[in-house]
């Protein structure tokens, strides 16, 4: 990169000196410029002669903005002006400040003004009726640049405390929705050091100069940091504009230098030495950049742009320069879009359609249409179409089972909406690094650095494993993680087909690590590893069956289709698809669970239980092997009695909206399902809006199960326990009740230890305390609460009668001598055996 050696253009002498500004109308038809004097400049594109001066303006202009009809500059009296583009003269005062002006910004469809001033809050006031005002709070110190987004929905203000907030406007009251901190420097607001957030042109990101007089890019759906533009500059950033079309950037430093940028490769195409600069505009349709200096004096450099950078400038639209551009990307796991055998090849402006029977559908294609038209005046049936009778055929008709593949529907075809795959535990990528894997083990996340990936594993027991890192030319996109070892799977790329590397953690080999490919034109969607198996699903709906070093096992075509997701635990591999459409034009979520081993089908296309519109956002195994699914309604779904063919059914454990922590509605946070252990539904709390954690690495919380059985209706505060006790020890019956059939489901299936049998043994007797338990609060009540507290007594489970005997000592305590009496007959039945006979 050399510097440019092209006439350079003259300097105009604008302004006395001091702080001088400029702005383009959005047509480009004229330039306006202000500076410490009161004469406002007005120059007209492509001319060189004298520009329009108004010269009774405010002094110490410190902003400048316009339109195509109208500009409003700031000084530091506190005023905003307003004055006409085509009369030239002054109009009105838009606003006043008690504090002077820092800068102004138009909302791209000019009925809005942005205000920056001294003050903390920033004024947005409507330019047809000035008493509209919305303010920008939240900002602990003045603003000392704004801009809006592209469409106007947004707006930046760069603040003097070196944090970028990022308002959303509405037509009540702006909300803050995000800060962007570490991104600007610290500076003053009469400072000539630059910290405004530009936007770039498609609206998907802004760049701001940072402390070490870099370019940095943020993306503004997440706030994160993407491309950088790097090395350019050795003094502070002055100034930064980009393209019209966003392929390139300019920026001016207090080093003297201007320097044009190519937005995709972040290089330096040219430099300009120019001194002092300190606010540039680029011309919204033409090779022109303008730029005044300190000084106060206007450049008008008309040819900016060499011939071979200007092809750059004559490019449609480019897209804002991201680390992983999310709109280049084609994921190999979204799902094709059906065709119904044919072609969508319709116009936009559809053709009339016919009634049925219609004359052009009798008729056909209209003769009129056809360029090798012959009359047939002869009756000698040359004519096509025409049979030897000298009578039309009926080969232009549809047939009688269908429509004619040569006419095209004029509709599109209606399509389902579908579940679309997903791999458990994994996020989407967010900048340049995205997680792989997130469970109970440890975590594997992954960097891109352009050329080749670094994955990194660690774990949360070291005194086990070791943590390790290494580079990866493959580009795996999923991972799973265990005691055992660390899965991998990478979609096909630059002619190579999908492939699957596992590395186990431990081996008394030398080498025990594998690789294998997939079949060309197949695409992994998701893999699970268990303690004995792999399991693979591809983009045809195979279901790939490993063992743990790599031998083929089983391959089979899931029923349910397209493939969603997979689990495994042990020997049992849990499979996800999409079913039969549903009357909300949606697919039923279908499961199907079977022991490998054994090759025994435990439920077979079964349906997971889902509210309208709701997705699951998570499938694992709990510890003990129980299928668990998370959706997107915030609620923890287990399978009981999924051992049993058609027994299983799902139970909500948890519904995190009921978290006692949300129930002053103070807190707005989500959570990440992790995993469920221990009766314990362990999860990342993400907060501030984000759908997925991010680094640094999250910590772990964890939340007991809570069966949502009922709901107080009176505050902790009231006198009356027995409405605040009795829900509570309902719904440590229900949860009791459902662990201990878990458990009887497990010990019933497998090698039951000595453990898990005394630990049965326990359960039994807690579920029957819980009654007991609520036995009492029912006697407490009254004699009225007597057929209840019986019919507790009958869901006892005491085979020794001792339980009985309790409860009828508990309503002999309290006086219940009816209730005393009909639990004694209850416990006479029992011992006799004629309990429930019928």
């Amino acid at each position: 990169m050399a510097a440019v050696t092209q006439q350079r253009p003259r300097a105009r002498p604008a302004h006395p000196s001091g702080p001088t500004f400029l702005t383009y109308t959005p047509d480009g038809k004229q330039l306006v410029t202000a500076g410490s004097n009161n004469v406002v400049r007005v120059y007209a594109t492509g001319s060189d002669g004298e520009p329009t001066n108004l010269d009774d303006c405010q002094e110490n202009n410190t902003a400048i903005a316009a339109t195509n009809d109208f500009f409003l500059t700031g000084s530091e009296d506190g005023t905003v002006c307003m004055y006409s583009l085509d009369t030239y003269t002054y109009e009105k005062m838009l606003t006043r400040c008690t504090l002077p002006i820092r800068d102004i910004t138009l909302s791209p469809d000019g009925q809005w003004a942005a205000v920056a001033s001294d003050e903390l809050t920033v004024k947005v006031v409507n330019i047809a009726d000035t008493y509209k005002v919305l303010y920008l709070r939240d900002m602990p110190k003045p603003a000392k640049h704004l801009s809006f987004d592209p469409s106007g929905s947004y707006i930046a203000a760069s603040c003097t405390d070196g944090i970028v907030y990022v308002y959303k406007l509405s037509t009540e009251e702006p909300e803050l929705v995000r800060k962007v901190d570490g991104l600007i420097r610290t500076l003053d607001t009469e400072s000539e050091s630059c910290s405004r957030a530009v936007w770039h042109p498609d609206g998907r990101a802004f760049a701001a100069p940072t402390a070490t007089r870099d370019i940095q890019v943020v993306s503004s759906g997440d706030g994160e940091r993407q491309r950088a533009f790097s090395g350019g500059h050795i003094g502070d950033v002055t100034a930064l504009v980009w393209s019209p079309n966003g392929a390139l950037l300019i920026t001016a430093a207090s080093d003297r230098k201007i320097l044009l940028w190519d937005t995709k490769t972040q290089k330096t195409l040219a430099t300009y030495e120019y001194p002092s600069v300190i606010n540039m505009a680029w011309h919204p349709t033409q090779n022109i950049v303008s730029f005044v200096t300190s000084d106060g004096e206007l450049y008008i450099y008309e040819s900016f742009l060499q011939p071979d950078t200007f092809a750059l400038l004559q490019k449609p639209m480019q897209p804002s320069p991201y680390i992983r551009d999310p709109l280049a990307e084609t994921s190999g796991n979204a799902s094709k879009v059906l065709t119904n055998g044919f072609k969508d090849t319709s116009d936009s402006r559809a053709k009339r359609r016919g009634t049925p029977d219609s004359l052009d559908d009798i008729l056909g294609p209209e003769l009129g249409d056809e360029d090798d038209f012959v009359s047939d005046d002869d009756g000698a049936g040359y004519l096509d179409g025409v049979n030897g009778f000298g009578k039309r055929s009926n080969g232009h008709l549809d047939p009688i089972d269908g429509f004619n593949s040569k006419r095209k529907p004029t509709v599109q075809a209606w399509q389902p909406r579908l579940h679309q795959s997903f791999q458990p535990g994994s996020t989407p990528w967010r900048g340049n690094r995205k997680y792989l894997c997130l469970n109970l083990t440890g975590f594997v996340w992954t960097v891109d650095q352009d050329t080749h990936h670094t994955v990194t594993v660690e774990f949360y027991d070291h005194e086990y494993h070791r943590d390790f890192h290494f580079t990866d030319p493959y580009l795996y996109d999923k991972a799973c993680l265990n005691e055992n070892g660390t899965l991998f799977s990478c979609p096909p790329a630059n002619g190579n087909p999908a492939m699957v590397f596992y590395r186990p953690h431990e081996t008394w080999t030398t080498r025990a690590d594998w690789r294998t490919q997939l079949p060309v034109g197949e695409d992994v969607t998701s893999i699970s590893l268990s303690d004995s198996y792999i399991v693979v699903t591809t983009s045809i709906n195979y279901v790939r069956v490993f063992t743990l070093y790599g031998t083929p096992f089983r391959v089979y075509r899931q029923k349910s289709s397209p493939i969603v997701t997979c689990a495994s635990w042990r020997d049992y591999i849990l499979t996800m698809g999409n079913g039969p459409v549903g009357g909300d034009g949606s697919t039923k979520l279908l499961y199907t669970i079977e022991n490998v081993k054994r090759d025994e089908v435990c439920q077979s296309e079964d349906i997971v239980a889902l509210t309208e519109g709701a997705q699951v956002k998570s499938v694992f195994f709990s510890d003990n092997g129980d299928p668990c699914v998370y959706d997107s309604t915030g609620v923890l779904l287990i399978l009981q009695h999924w051992r049993s063919p058609g027994q299983a059914r799902w139970v909500p454990v948890l519904d995190t909206t009921q978290l006692e922590r949300l129930a002053s509605g103070r807190k707005e946070e989500t959570y990440w399902p992790v995993a469920v252990a221990q009766e314990k539904f362990h999860c990342i709390i993400l907060k501030g809006g984000d759908q997925y954690p991010y680094f640094p690495k999250p910590l772990l919380s964890e939340f007991d199960f809570k069966i949502p059985c009922s709901s107080a209706t009176l505050s902790k505060d009231s006198e009356d326990s027995a409405v605040l006790e009795g829900p509570k020890l309902e719904e440590s019956f229900v949860r009791g009740s459902l662990m201990l059939s878990l458990l009887e489901d497990l010990i019933s299936s497998t090698n039951a230890t000595h453990s898990q049998r005394t630990e049965l043994s326990r359960r039994e007797v807690e579920v029957n305390k819980s009654l007991l338990q609520l036995l009492n609060v029912e006697c407490r009540e009254g004699e009225d609460r007597g057929m209840k507290a019986l019919e507790i007594v009958g869901l006892m489970k005491d085979p020794s009668g001792k339980m009985v005997e309790a409860a009828g000592k508990v309503a002999g305590r309290y006086g219940r001598t009816v209730l005393q009496e009909k639990i004694g007959e209850l416990a006479e039945k029992r011992l006799l055996g004629i309990e429930d006979e019928e």
